[in-house]
C-alpha cells in the first residue's frame, strides 16, 4: 500500500503541473491528501508539519522573494557571463510568436495551423532547382570525408561564383536576400548529399557575422565587408570553441587580443 500511495501521489502532483492549478491551491491540495493519508494510516501524520514548513515559503511572496528568489538569482549572477549591450538590444528588438505558448506550457494548435504555409519565390525556386541541384551533383561525400577532407576546389570556387554564402546578405550588397524557408531548403537538399557540404553553406548563413554586420555595423564596415563576403572573397566564421566550453559560447573563459601578425608570409590581423 505505501508504494501505491506514492504512486498516487505522483500522479497528483502530475495533475496539478498539467492543469497548472494554482500554487496555493496546489499547496492545500497536497496539505489535505497528506492528512488523508495520514488518517488512512498509510503515511505518519506527522508529515504535515515538514510539508507545511516547506509550503509556506512558497506561498507569502515576501518570504519566497527573499528566501528563494533572491538566493538563487544571486548563485546564477555569479556562473552566468554578463549581459552585452549588443545582447540586449537583440533580445528588446524580438518579439515571440507560437513557440513562446509552446513553451508557457498552453500552446494555442489552431494558430499554428492558421498561419500561412511559406513559399518560394520565383528566384528561389529557380535556385534551388539549378546552382543548388548542380552543387549536389559535384558533391562526392567519400571523397569530401575520406580523400580531401575538405571540399574538392572546384565545388569551393562554384560556391563562391555563385553566392551560395551570401543567402542571409541583403542585394545592396551583392547577397542573394533569400527567406529563411529557402534557406531552409537549401540547406535540407546539401545535407541530402553531404552533411559538410551543408554545414559550409549554412554557417556563413547563420552563425557568421553577414547578419550582425547588417544589423549593427557602421556604414563603413557595411560597404568593405558584406559585398567581400557575398562574393565568396572572405569566409566568415565565428570562434566558438574553447578546451573549457566546447561550443558554448557563453561558457568561453578565453580571451584574445586583436592584433597585426604574420601568416604565410603576410601581414594579417588577427
Amino acid at each position: 500500500m505505501m508504494i501505491l500511495s506514492i504512486i498516487a501521489t505522483v500522479v497528483l502532483l502530475g495533475a496539478l503541473f498539467y492543469h497548472r492549478v494554482s500554487l496555493f491551491l496546489s499547496s492545500l491540495i497536497l496539505l489535505a491528501w497528506t492528512a488523508a493519508l495520514g488518517v488512512a494510516g498509510l503515511w505518519s501524520i506527522w508529515l504535515l508539519v515538514p510539508l507545511a514548513i516547506i509550503l509556506v515559503p512558497f506561498n507569502l511572496t515576501p518570504m519566497r522573494k527573499s528566501m528563494i528568489s533572491a538566493p538563487v538569482f544571486r548563485g546564477f549572477r555569479k556562473v552566468m557571463p554578463p549581459m552585452s549591450r549588443t545582447e540586449k538590444e537583440a533580445i528588446d528588438a524580438g518579439t515571440t510568436w507560437w513557440e513562446g505558448d509552446l513553451f508557457q506550457g498552453k500552446p494555442d494548435w489552431k494558430k499554428l495551423h492558421n498561419y500561412p504555409q511559406p513559399q518560394l519565390t520565383a528566384e528561389e525556386q529557380a535556385f534551388l532547382d539549378g546552382p543548388v541541384e548542380e552543387a549536389c551533383r559535384m558533391a562526392n561525400d567519400f571523397q569530401i570525408t575520406h580523400e580531401l577532407a575538405d571540399l574538392p576546389p572546384e565545388l569551393w570556387a562554384y560556391l563562391k561564383e555563385h553566392r551560395f554564402f551570401a543567402m542571409i546578405i541583403k542585394k545592396e550588397y551583392g547577397g542573394l536576400e533569400f527567406s529563411a524557408y529557402a534557406q531552409s531548403r537549401v540547406l535540407q537538399k546539401l545535407s541530402g548529399v553531404s552533411g559538410i557540404l551543408a554545414i559550409t553553406v549554412g554557417v556563413p548563413n547563420s552563425l557568421g557575422p553577414g547578419e550582425l554586420l547588417q544589423h549593427y555595423g557602421t556604414e563603413e564596415q557595411k560597404n568593405h565587408y558584406l559585398p567581400r563576403l557575398a562574393r565568396g572573397q572572405e569566409i566568415p566564421c565565428f570562434a566558438l570553441t574553447s578546451p573549457e566550453a566546447g561550443s558554448d559560447a557563453g561558457a568561453i573563459p578565453d580571451t584574445g587580443v586583436v592584433c597585426m601578425g604574420e601568416w604565410q608570409g603576410q601581414q594579417v590581423l588577427g
